[in-house]
């Protein structure tokens, strides 16, 4: 019998595991499936362009794993049962999947942090059809003829992104960026000044240390009394993850983090494997690796040595896990590169501007080619499995 393969989730650490595995693993011992509510790939970097009004074409998972010989199930997980070893979906069958190795990479969702009305009133682009659903209503704005207001709630990588592109995309608008503490507290004093300047440049409201205590239709509410018109509401605060694994049974962190050891191997158990935002990952500066694209690579590339490896006998390569810095863009023509130390503090220098923006642009190009191809320049010979785990795969990383 085959040893089945599944994969919860096909964003950016669940395609390349899945892809990768396929070209490395030989199909006479393995099935791949790939689990994925949505028959697209999704662009997650690039939805606040999308809800912005630009076209942001849709990768089919169909065309990425052609020729891979991996499963492709289009179907919502709702359950895991580890000690069964099965994934409860719901598709137009229904039903269950069975696994001997199950990689969870199911990513990660917007969180609305016990705001009252952030579910009912306020947008959101962590998804694609939420990033749709917000270009519907900027357009009915625009239509409007007089403009409107659009406030973005959070001044993270994403809440930043958001505004600046809102207000260089559609200049009829009136955008506003609420942030808790100090706009850009992370960046280092040139890259803030740098920040600042754009928002100004681009007509961006900045309101710093405001905290939000609730979502209304029309309005959002200040935690000092303050109420602030909106035409749309963007929240941009916070993301968590789906609470199936905690539901499982894993060993999970307070927000529900798989916890893995180094290999990306649950640590309670073992044929359980996570990657990108779905794992509580050390880096190896002994720091959780934030969720980002950046970390979903680097875990997907460990997760996937660590299963060739085991499956085969063979030893683990450790690959490294770090987190370089922030790539952020400030509409199509400007942007920010920060690197950060071993501390995760950001260096004194920056790249700021027309540079800025064409390497994040590169940066999401071969990302997006490293995806739709996820077999390119991998070894051609496909490893047999082996009767029993090697010893030594284990003393990789010891």
């Amino acid at each position: 019998m085959k040893h089945r393969i599944v994969v919860l989730g096909a964003g950016y650490a669940g395609a390349y595991v899945a892809g990768n595995l396929a070209r490395r693993l030989s199909p006479a011992d393995t099935e791949i499936t790939v689990v994925n509510a949505e028959p697209d790939f999704v662009e997650r970097l690039r939805l606040h362009q999308l809800a912005a009004g630009q076209d942001i074409e849709a990768q089919r998972l169909a065309d990425v794993f052609a020729g891979t010989g991996i499963r492709l199930c289009l179907a919502r997980v709702t359950a895991v049962d580890p000690e069964r070893q099965v994934v409860a979906v719901t598709d137009a069958d229904g039903g269950e999947l069975g696994y001997d190795t199950l990689v969870c990479a199911l990513g990660s969702h917007v969180a609305d942090c016990g705001v009252a009305g952030v579910a009912e009133h306020a947008f959101h682009v962590a998804a694609r059809p939420a990033a749709l659903r917000l270009r519907e209503r900027l357009d009915s704005l625009d239509r409007r003829g007089g403009g409107g207001r659009v406030l973005v709630v959070g001044d993270g990588l994403t809440g930043i992104e958001t505004a600046t592109e809102f207000a260089e995309s559609r200049p009829g608008l009136s955008v506003a960026l609420i942030a808790r503490g100090e706009l850009g507290a992370r960046l280092s004093a040139g890259a803030r000044s740098h920040l600042r300047q754009a928002c100004d440049r681009l007509g961006v409201t900045v309101l710093e240390h405001t905290s939000v205590e609730a979502v209304e239709a029309t309005r959002v509410l200040c935690a000092d009394g303050t109420a602030l018109a909106s035409d749309a509401t963007v929240w941009t605060a916070g993301f968590a993850v789906t609470p199936i694994a905690a539901a499982s049974g894993l060993e999970v962190t307070e927000n529900g983090q798989i916890v893995v050891d180094g290999t990306m191997r649950s640590v309670s158990h073992p044929n359980v494997y996570a990657a990108g935002d779905s794992a509580y990952a050390i880096g190896d500066n002994g720091r959780p690796l934030p969720m980002s694209c950046a970390s979903a690579g680097s875990t997907g590339r460990q997760a996937t040595d660590a299963i060739v490896g085991r499956l085969t006998g063979r030893k683990i390569a450790k690959s490294r896990l770090d987190y370089p810095g922030n790539h952020i863009s400030l509409g199509r023509r400007d942007g920010i590169l920060q690197m950060v130390d071993d501390e995760v503090q950001a260096k004194p220098k920056y790249v700021g501007g027309r540079k800025a923006a064409r390497i994040k642009s590169g940066i999401l190009q071969i990302s997006l080619w490293g995806i739709s191809h996820p077999t390119f320049g991998l070894p051609k010979r496909k490893r047999r499995l082996a009767a029993a785990p090697d010893a030594s795969a284990e003393k990789a990383l010891a």
